[in-house]
């Protein structure tokens, strides 16, 4: 299923909306429905210096070519005779989603990326970051500073959440309303090129977390442009949906489409992350996540790698079967029930969704040999059926983790996992996402074991504020793990602020040794064919017991090799013997040995290899060292959570 580009030699790609200088002054255009008359209004000094109508097009469309308005000037449209608004299509709010939008000239910036081409999906381990936590600054530019150290952890692309401007000084970036804008607090524009540019001279691609499932209730007004934006034919968990299908519906498809292209062109960004597409509703004969993907891909060139990756809890692999299948052509989907299986197994959570897991060796077996859990079967939760089949699907398309902002920070106190269970387990189960088929992802600051929550925080005004507090506190009050718990108030500043990280405590004894397991782990999955190998067909993963499986990876005949990962998640006493199962046997003519131990002193644990080890040289019965390269490894001994991967 290979996405390809359709043009090799596009046209090269402008923003049709908004406001664009040239060589004499700034054409503006908006999307305007419901107006009679549009005027741009300038501003000077905070003071409205000058006024030019906007000439009508078909369609709803306002536009005009203005003399003298150069980049930096502030505007915002006035429509009919109300108050003036942003644009919506603004690059840039530097004084907050209400205020004047300000004209900015995307050719000013000087790249310095020209060879680069993106990433393939199969090169890519993913760190999702929030830019305003993840450094004491939260800027653009304090993250390029810790480019080199993602560089070294082994990571390919960084993942931003939401960056569109919001409503306040500090957000996750879900409640975006200016779209078009990289947020004002953390460095605008040309922080956010600034950053993408220095990413990819260290190889590091850069992927932008987008929502186009709603917009936040604070400094959203697209329905004084047209009432259009929105339908009452579809309704989520936001209220009424976009208008992607209905009458007007071309116009806001346009709105989206030029978004996602305008990542791609302006700012040299490597894909985009589609947040909830479950909740952007489309009946039309082409869905607009199809027709997204063409277009996007179409404004590039052919040999530039531009993903697109679905956030989607119904499991659905039409998301990424190719459109001549029936498909939507995306790239990847993030696929939660790995997570979800995890966090049952190691925290034993039983509340809302993860009633439907019940995290036994056997079903997360199952979920890494199909890539998800639910394939249709019913789910207790939904009360309805879920998922289907996606066999045909390659392993490097499902994204998994065992932490991201919405599994921490949707918690009650925002507690990671490794806050809640042994280091052990932790470093076990981090094994298992690092070394298995399917593409990873890391939420900043769990390779080293953060101290560091990460919080549910807003700074809206006090009376919405008010009510995101309330609303906080009830969405818990039915949780028995939270039932004793003070729920943090997301208006507070304190609430961010114990949200960003402390890059010091790397080098501490209780996170050093995590980072070096995962530097460790990342250099593996990088170099062994075996673990570079993605296809179905070379790997097989197997339940040895209730708490131990085991995933064994080989190359092409042509080229042997195999590895084996046992992993034992639980606090047990099993011993494995290795010549008992297919899946577990070293390959004809080979033995065994050891490349890495999750529970080796390096990495905080505490106990060597060879003691929980029975190793017989050939044709011998007394115990060998480790090291006797003569000796076979015929079992393995799990008395705690541990990680394991052999080599044959």
């Amino acid at each position: 299923m290979t996405m390809t580009n359709i043009q090799t030699n596009p046209e090269p790609w402008h923003l049709p909306i908004g406001a664009q200088p040239d060589a004499t002054g700034t054409r503006f255009r908006v999307w305007a429905a419901n107006a009679q008359h549009v005027s741009v209004v300038c501003y000077h000094d905070d003071r409205e210096q000058a006024t030019y109508p906007l000439i009508p097009e078909v369609n709803g469309y306002f536009a005009a070519s203005i003399t003298g308005i150069v980049p930096g000037t502030r505007y915002m449209y006035r429509i009919d005779d109300g108050d003036p608004r942003p644009d919506p299509a603004s690059r840039y709010q530097p004084d907050g989603v209400h205020g004047p939008s300000c004209v900015v000239d995307p050719s000013a910036f000087a790249w310095t990326d020209a060879g680069w081409q993106g990433l393939p999906l199969t090169d890519l381990v993913i760190y999702e970051t929030h830019v305003g936590t993840a450094t004491a600054a939260g800027t653009f530019d304090a993250l390029i500073e810790r480019l080199d150290d993602l560089c070294a952890l082994g990571v390919t692309a960084i993942e931003l959440m939401p960056v569109a401007d919001f409503p306040g000084d500090r957000n996750w970036g879900y409640d975006g309303v200016c779209l078009f804008a990289p947020a004002r607090v953390y460095g605008g524009p040309e922080g956010l090129r600034r950053l993408v540019d220095a990413a990819h001279n260290r190889g590091l691609a850069v992927l932008l977390d987008v929502v186009y499932n709603h917009l936040g209730p604070d400094g959203n007004y697209l329905r004084q442009f047209s009432q259009a934006y929105f339908t009452d034919r579809h309704t989520t968990p936001w209220g009424d949906a976009l208008n992607m299908d209905g009458p007007d519906s071309d116009a806001v498809r346009e709105f989206f489409i030029a978004n996602a292209c305008y990542w791609a062109n302006e700012y040299h960004l490597d894909g985009l992350r589609l947040d909830a597409t479950h909740a952007i509703l489309d009946d039309s004969p082409t869905h607009i996540l199809a027709e997204l993907a063409a277009r996007v891909r179409a404004t590039l060139p052919a040999e530039r790698h531009f993903l697109l990756i679905a956030e989607n809890e119904n499991n659905d692999p039409q998301l990424v079967r190719p459109t001549s299948v029936g498909g939507l052509g995306l790239d990847g989907v993030w696929a939660d029930d790995f997570h979800h299986q995890v966090r049952v197994a190691l925290a034993g959570d039983q509340d809302g969704y993860y009633i439907d897991y019940q995290g036994t060796a056997a079903d997360l077996a199952t979920t890494l040999q199909q890539g998800w859990f639910y394939t249709g079967q019913p789910s207790a939760f939904l009360k309805h059926p879920r998922g289907a089949p996606a066999i045909d699907v390659a392993p490097m398309r499902f994204v998994h983790c065992i932490q991201n902002h919405d599994q921490i920070g949707n918690r009650a106190i925002g507690e990671r996992l490794h806050h809640q269970i042994d280091l052990s387990a932790y470093r076990a189960v981090s094994a298992l996402l690092l070394l298995s088929p399917y593409t990873p992802l890391l939420f900043m600051g769990q390779e080293w074991a953060t101290s560091s929550p990460f919080i549910y925080f807003t700074d809206h005004h006090p009376e919405l504020g008010r009510l995101v507090t309330e609303g906080r506190r009830a969405e818990f009050a039915s949780f028995s793990a939270f039932a004793a718990t003070e729920i943090p108030d997301p208006q507070a500043p304190e609430t961010f602020w114990r949200s960003k990280l402390n890059w010091d405590e790397r080098t501490l004894p209780a996170h050093a040794g995590v980072l070096r397991l995962y530097t460790d782990l990342l250099a593996l999955r990088h170099q062994l064919p075996a673990l570079r190998q993605q296809s179905r067909q070379h790997f097989t993963v197997v339940p040895l017991g209730a708490r131990t499986l085991a995933l064994r990876r080989r190359t092409a005949a042509s080229e042997p090799e195999t590895v084996l990962l046992l992993v034992c998640l639980g606090d047990t006493d099993i011993q494995v013997d290795l010549l008992a199962h297919t899946a577990t046997r070293p390959p004809t003519d080979y033995g065994w040995h050891v490349l890495l131990d999750s529970e080796d002193t390096q990495y905080g644990g505490t106990a060597d290899a060879a003691v929980y080890m029975t190793i017989y040289s050939s044709g011998a019965s007394r115990p060998q060292q480790t090291g006797d390269s003569t000796g076979v490894i015929q079992s393995l001994h799990f008395t705690t959570p541990r990680a394991i991967l052999l080599q044959g």
